[in-house]
């Protein structure tokens, strides 16, 4: 089989789905609105006027998209293929629940805790670009004290060339109040994570002596800029350790609009001979599968043509895959497996490091791609993860559009698209169960009040890193704390693995 991605049209016994990527990290589902089909347009189901509607259309679209390519399709019982049998009952199915996001949700399985959707596609297509309103400013938020409900955000990092970094605001910084207001339990989610797009930040000390933060009277005034899109690559250095030179990245998310600055992050390290590299992910929640690739590539280089990832696709996907790859016709592959490659798809060379270890940092916050990564590379090479364990989220998503037809169009009547869960994606060796996370070799958490400066050699995690690859132990590691970081609603919505299709094919197979 030839190691290609190719674009399908998959044709399946009621209605044509098609895919496209228009450059994207992503995969895009056609599934057009087959206006001569009454499942899509009519409903048995009569209201009075001033009762709320389901929109039957947009939850044909989901339903249809879900049956098709979500993972877990099979064993979900709404999901059944026998579900369109009966027009009327289906449309009447269609009706029950109003609201589309709802209505996607009530068809998830139990173990998915990631899929999503979302009413505009141009906001999932900027989560996936990491493009966003934003002030620049990256945190955690954790309770004050073990049994108190007043909380702190944790500042990780500031984006360069943002708000944040515009006025100062670093790295390690405490907050305990916005807009005059102490953080609480009851208002975090609406003061950090809402749609304020100024905020007044107060800033804290922390008090060893009594254990607790005390307001510095330092107010600083956020602004966000809508269409901001951070740069994943935030931090690359070279540090010097006895004979050895120690590349250091800071890698925060996996997006094929930045393969080219990655590229040249490596030709960097490759020209300065460096022995050993940190890879810095702790605050990675995943993105391009095709990025991760390359990553693992660029870190080894004497696997080229090798399998670093498989992807395991629902039960009849996977019977199609295999059946297409296997007919007459070479033009028609659809690859399952992810390899090592020397050349990006468009033919430039990748550099390599030629590594046979490799040093992971990671927290909580490490997802999806940044694990594919560690566990891609674990048959290959020695990875030594250093930090947390991983969220645990072995499985891909695609995007699912509404497309009226195989050119590209969108359907007019809505702007919905969602990002199901499609697959679960293994290593070379098969083993892809590591939904509790991955643990680490070197177990450490960050200290709060003691961050330390990312890319710096007494910073702790990148300082035990040195310690491994030195076996000296130079630097003093001091110990991190217990504080569980609150729910964080965007992380958890965004953090993901996609799979890319190449548009260049859209639309010219299976039109037969």
């Amino acid at each position: 089989m030839k190691k290609t991605f190719v674009t399908l049209i998959l044709v399946f016994s009621a209605f044509l789905i098609g895919c496209s990527s228009e450059d994207r990290d992503d995969a895009i589902i056609n599934i057009p609105d087959d206006t001569t089909a009454s499942t899509t347009t009519t409903s048995t189901t009569t209201h009075t006027p001033t009762e709320p509607v389901a929109n039957i259309a947009i939850n044909d679209y989901i339903w249809k998209g879900m049956n098709q390519y979500y993972y877990w399709q099979e064993n979900v019982q709404d999901l059944a293929d026998s579900k369109t049998d009966n027009t009327t009952e289906y449309n009447a199915f269609l009706g029950e629940i109003v609201v589309p996001s709802d209505f996607f949700d009530s068809l998830n399985h139990a173990d998915d805790r990631f899929s999503w959707i979302e009413e505009n596609y141009v906001d999932l297509e900027n989560q996936l670009a990491g493009i966003s309103a934003s002030n620049g400013m990256k945190f955690y938020v954790t309770r004050q004290c073990a049994n108190c409900n007043d909380l702190v955000a944790v500042v990780t990092y500031v984006l360069p060339e943002s708000d944040a970094a515009a006025k100062g605001l670093e790295r390690g910084d405490l907050i305990t109040t916005i807009n005059g207001r102490t953080l609480n339990v009851d208002n975090y989610v609406e003061y950090l994570y809402g749609s304020l797009m100024t905020i007044t930040v107060g800033l804290a000390e922390y008090n060893a002596e009594s254990q607790s933060f005390v307001s510095t009277a330092d107010n600083i005034i956020l602004d966000k800029v809508e269409n901001f899109q951070e740069n994943p690559i935030h931090k690359n250095v070279v540090i010097e350790q006895g004979d050895r030179r120690v590349g250091y990245l800071m890698y925060n998310q996996f997006v094929s609009g930045f393969d080219d600055q990655l590229i040249q992050t490596f030709s960097d390290f490759e020209s300065q001979n460096i022995t050993d590299l940190v890879l810095d992910l702790r605050y990675n929640g995943g993105g391009s599968v095709r990025s991760c690739a390359y990553l693992a590539s660029m870190i080894t280089g004497q696997f080229t043509d090798e399998i670093f990832a498989q992807q395991i696709w629902n039960s009849k996907l996977m019977a199609y895959f295999n059946n297409i790859n296997n007919n007459a016709d070479p033009d028609d592959d659809f690859e399952l497996n992810n390899y090592f490659s020397n050349v990006t798809v468009d033919g430039s060379s990748l550099p390599s490091l030629n590594l046979t270890n490799l040093y992971v940092l990671t927290t909580n916050r490490s997802a999806s791609a940044s694990e594919l990564l560690i566990n891609g590379l674990a048959p290959h090479i020695n990875v030594i993860q250093i930090g947390g364990t991983t969220v645990g989220k072995n499985v891909g998503s695609i995007s699912v559009y509404d497309y009226i037809d195989n050119n590209g169009t969108k359907n007019p009547n809505h702007t919905y698209a969602m990002q199901p869960i499609v697959l679960k994606i293994a290593n070379s060796e098969g083993f892809a169960d590591y939904t509790e996370g991955l643990i680490p070799d070197v177990a450490q958490v960050e200290s709060s009040t003691n961050l330390g400066v990312l890319g710096d050699p007494t910073e702790p995690f990148l300082a035990t890193a040195l310690n491994q690859i030195s076996g000296s132990g130079k630097y003093t590691i001091p110990e991190g704390d217990d504080a569980i970081p609150m729910k964080d609603p965007i992380f958890e919505s965004t953090n993901g693995m996609h799979i890319e299709f190449p548009q260049q094919k859209i639309g010219q197979l299976f039109k037969k």
